[in-house]
């Protein structure tokens, strides 16, 4: 159940998180992967790499900026080279930066919704025509419980950004449905990642610890039941599952907590 054999998946920021869990998972359930990763991030796609072919799959690490078009579609076109085919898209890199809003430059608005969103398009743009042709495609992304079912002060760009996924993923889903290609969207709460940890723009190793013991089920959530739930979705068994925001957090935005702001 749950199968990938004979697949390949697609994920950028394959380097670390919830992109590095993705890419191994998807290994084990059988799929080649072609780890789509930024030196520029500081994390290394090596040990990545070797954690794929220790499933006895095939790995392509290839750098991409998903800001830039010609990245992508290099990315795109060096996947088909190796493999011949594309089956999953992961688009999963993005970065969260802490702005108040009347503070917010175009610079800095651009610097996140180019990277977010439009590095999202051009993934899903990229990877649509082969798809197409084949018959079959699984476009999966990676949005945000912020900007979808709650919002994040001081991080408006991001939460733009992750909402406009959403608005991505359900039109992509009634455009291609009847070519064999369904679109979802992952909304992860309060994960553990290296993006989450940082206590300049997100909530830092405190932050995620009071998450973690506020949760309805006493934990944190791992970048592994992330990548779970996108196995799922990628697999045949969610053939109906399409143009869908999945929420994974562990029920923490079902709360209602009153501040006392005395």
């Amino acid at each position: 159940m749950f199968s990938l054999e004979n697949r390949v998946a697609l994920v950028t920021g394959a380097a670390s998180g919830i992109g590095a869990a993705t890419a191994r998972a998807m290994a084990e359930a059988g799929a080649d992967v072609v780890l789509g990763w930024y030196p520029p991030d500081g994390h290394e796609v090596e040990p990545v790499r070797r954690q794929v072919e220790g499933y006895g799959r095939r790995a392509l690490a290839q750098v991409v900026d998903v800001r830039e078009s010609a990245s992508v579609d290099a990315y795109v076109e060096a996947a088909v080279q190796a493999f011949g085919r594309i089956d999953i898209m992961v688009a999963n890199a993005g970065i969260a930066r802490t702005v108040p809003y009347l503070e917010l430059t175009d610079e800095a608005w651009n610097e996140t919704v180019n990277l977010n969103l439009a590095g999202t398009w051009r993934c899903f743009r990229a990877a649509l025509p082969h798809m197409v042709r084949a018959g079959h495609g699984r476009l999966l992304a990676v949005s945000s419980v912020s900007g979808t079912v709650q919002a994040w002060p001081e991080h408006v760009a991001y939460t733009a950004s992750k909402g406009g996924i959403v608005g991505m993923v359900i039109t992509l889903a009634i455009e291609f449905g009847r070519s064999g290609i369904t679109a979802n969207a992952v909304a992860p709460g309060v994960i553990e990642s290296a993006q989450s940890l940082d206590p300049v723009n997100s909530l830092g190793r405190h932050g995620v610890d009071v998450a973690a013991q506020n949760n309805p089920t006493g934990q944190g959530g791992k970048p592994s039941d992330v990548a779970h739930l996108l196995v799922y979705l990628a697999s045949d068994e969610a053939r109906f599952m399409n143009g869908r925001l999945h929420v994974i957090d562990g029920g923490r935005t079902l709360l209602v907590q009153d501040v006392d702001r005395g």
